[in-house]
């Protein structure tokens, strides 16, 4: 440690004027940021423990008496704050979405042929890409303005994370001011938060000597660590931070024409990008990076689970854009998954939300992948009757993609001699009724609908999870023991819970303020935006994604629901005409009689099967009683399309026909859904446009026939700027 030259004593804290104290806390959250960089960073401390205390104190004195003066990158955020009594919501200015997985070489020869393919490029074209560890951690968005740190947030459903800026703030190597060149108010930053190994070892050792329970892996204890309410807890942790991409960026980083200089601007910037990084020419030089990198996973002081691959030109990028979740540029080539063997002492039936019994293995507890494990998924009795996977058994279990344990095989040489093959239930382990198979289908359902409490109970857990209402402390537990009171039988009931109040206030384990805060938080999400709310129904075969499509198709509840009222009158019309008995036959029927479910089918990424059961949904008298229910508690708020500046073709409704010249019919409907177009399978009076490619068929024909405004492609790339 070398010794710097004595400083000129500074004024006390009770003699400085407002501007004085303004200047001393910039200067002390400089001075402090600069020795926990060389603390943290470089090993190189230049001062003494006892003098980083006393300019921390003198901080703290400073903003005890100034409090308005409290700045953003504060350096008492990083030793300590008051608890907050919860973290608030964050919505991403642009979602922070997961990637697709790879876990072959096919499957990476695949991802680049997608590529080539989308951007029409030739077959045997290389492409430069950039790939990375994948560090298995928890996601976070850093904002800047003006080159300082101003909030931190979790991913959480892509869409809304966690307001943990406090908590961020006590990361020693995550920048708090951003050096070189930052031009541009605002800048955002992803990336991960982890914790090394040797730091999980000490903590867990530590846990376990006070009697606390210790963490399963790495990546759980930085996750627990960054969600503390108390940021004194956070700032006891060892964590770092990975930097590896961007997100709403003004200006800052427009000169990098590559995801490499980008990473330059980033090492630039002060955040810490991981060293083993590197630039790969071709598909040969991506799976040797994969190879090395595998080769050296145990000797890494922090844990990876793969390899990511990004499309190197930004360009590029931009134009592949994102489908679904993920984007199309980069894929994340996972580890094969670790494996170990156990007995299979019981296997379980669990009931889902739309009745699906779905067999789960109780194991005797095994460490798979640094994991405890105790139960796989069997998937269901055909995965059952192939593997011969019986109670007793030895099996082999692996946690797939490190995430979903699962019964690989059956150890055959130690089963039981008294063994006898699995028989599956035929009725519901519930409520007794008749479990079902239809055609093509291999879950096994029941029938007994609201009847069945499991489905009950499973739907309203849905409805309040995260990606759907969002209702903080109703977990499964409250869930079922309201459920057994009377209470709650649909999801209406949830917002009526304050009628029950004093009855609640007198069960064990409630008090004043455990009660105030489950109401609170349950009117907190009396608004609920339109996409959330068909996700939270729970109709089979809409997940988020699909739920976002129908939202920005009908874009108000109201629509949606006429629109889906009428669909299923025209399905019940069709079924009385159809003497088949074959559901898709039916389908096809009622599309034919029904402008509504041909206008659902229409849209792209919805098929016959999905648009099906969202029709079936309100064919039933009960689930439009929900709805109507819902709709005297809780606003549901019209779907709001992404800020798209003045694009000229937001809210339009596009169809593409024939060849198209200077792009692939993939790349031009993404390109038009990116700027707020809707874009359909069939031309109707509601079309605004039909971009008329080579080789057009009757889409261009019947556009002609209506009216509808027909465009050719360079028409259409002059309409949107290119």
């Amino acid at each position: 440690m070398t010794k710097k030259p004595a400083a000129k004593k500074a004024a006390a804290v009770e003699e400085l004027t407002r501007a004085q104290a303004e200047a001393e806390l910039a200067r002390l959250a400089a001075e402090i940021a600069h020795h926990d960089q060389l603390y943290h960073q470089k090993d190189a401390p230049e001062i003494s423990d006892a003098e980083y205390d006393a300019l921390v104190a003198r901080n703290r004195a400073i903003e005890k008496r100034f409090p308005e003066l409290k700045r953003g990158d504060s350096p008492s955020a990083r030793v300590g704050a008051a608890p907050a009594s919860g973290f608030a919501k964050v919505t991403h200015s642009r979602p922070m979405l997961s990637l697709d997985n790879g876990f072959s070489t096919e499957d990476v020869t695949d991802f680049l042929g997608r590529i080539r393919r989308f951007l029409k490029l030739p077959e045997d074209g290389d492409i430069e890409m950039v790939a990375e560890p994948k560090i298995d951690g928890l996601s976070a968005a850093l904002t800047y303005e003006d080159g300082h740190f101003v909030q931190g947030a979790t991913r959480g459903d892509g869409t809304v994370g966690e307001d943990i800026t406090r908590n961020l703030a006590t990361i020693a190597d995550l920048p708090k001011q951003l050096k070189g060149r930052h031009q541009g108010k605002l800048i955002e930053v992803r990336g991960e938060v982890y914790m090394r190994h040797v730091d999980f070892q000490k903590l867990n050792k530590s846990r376990e000597a006070e009697g606390e329970p210790v963490f399963a892996n790495p990546r759980n204890a930085a996750a627990g660590s960054v969600r503390q309410l108390d940021p004194t807890i956070t700032a006891r942790r060892p964590l770092h931070f990975f930097a590896y991409t961007e997100g709403e960026t003004s200006g800052a980083t427009d000169d990098c024409k590559t995801h490499w200089a980008f990473l330059e601007r980033l090492r630039e910037w002060g955040f810490t990008v991981n060293p083993l990084i590197e630039r790969c020419e071709s598909e040969k030089a991506l799976l040797a990076f994969y190879e090395r990198i595998g080769e050296r996973r145990a000797q890494l002081d922090y844990d990876i689970d793969g390899v990511v691959y990004k499309v190197n030109r930004r360009d590029w990028q931009q134009r592949l854009g994102f489908v679904g979740r993920a984007p199309r540029w980069a894929l994340a080539h996972k580890f094969p998954a670790e494996r170990a063997e156990t007995r299979l002492n019981q296997i379980r039936i669990q009931v889902g939300r739309t009745g699906t019994l779905t067999p789960v293995a109780e194991l005797q507890p095994i460490t798979v992948g640094g994991v405890v494990v105790s139960r796989a998924t069997l998937h269901n009795e055909d995965e059952i009757e192939r593997k011969d996977i019986r109670e007793g058994d030895w099996v082999i279990v692996q946690r797939a993609g490190d995430v979903i344990p699962q019964v690989v095989e059956v150890v055959k040489k130690r089963r039981p001699r008294d063994s006898k093959p699995y028989r599956f239930p035929q009725k519901c382990p519930v409520c007794g009724s008749l479990a079902v198979r239809e055609i093509d289908e291999a879950a096994r359902r029941c029938t007994g609908g609201l009847i069945c409490s499991a489905q009950a109970v499973e739907r309203l857990r849905h409805f309040v999870s995260r990606g759907a209402a969002d209702i903080e402390g109703m977990g499964e537990k409250h869930i079922q023991a309201f459920w057994d009171e009377g209470w709650l039988k649909t999801p209406a009931d949830i917002y009526r819970l304050h009628k029950h109040r004093d009855a609640l206030l007198g069960r064990e384990g409630w008090g004043e303020q455990s009660v105030k805060k489950l109401l609170d938080a349950i009117d907190a999400r009396r608004r609920i935006p339109l996409d959330r709310f068909i996700y939270a129904l729970g109709i089979r075969q809409v997940g988020d994604q699909t739920a976002k499509l129908l939202a920005r198709h009908y874009e108000t509840l109201a629509s949606w629901r006429d629109a889906m009222i009428e669909a299923s009158q025209g399905l019940e019309k069709a079924a009385k005409q159809s003497s088949d008995e074959l559901p898709l036959d039916v389908w096809q029927l009622a599309a034919s009689l029904s402008p509504a479910i041909r206008d659902l089918d229409d849209i792209e990424g919805i098929g016959p099967s999905v648009a099906n059961d969202i029709v079936e949904f309100f064919a039933e008298k009960h689930n439009r009683e929900v709805l109507k229910e819902l709709e005297k508690e809780i606003e549901v708020q019209p779907f709001k399309a992404p800020k798209l500046g003045n694009s000229p073709v937001a809210g339009k409704t596009v169809v593409f026909t024939g060849t198209l010249e200077t792009m692939g019919r993939n790349e031009a409907k993404a390109r038009a859904e990116s700027l707020g177009a809707k874009v359909s399978g069939s031309v109707s009076s509601k079309t605004d446009y039909v971009v008329v490619g080579a080789d057009a068929g009757s889409k261009a024909k019947k556009a002609a026939e209506l009216g509808v405004k027909t465009l050719s492609e360079q028409e259409w790339l002059e309409l949107i700027g290119g």
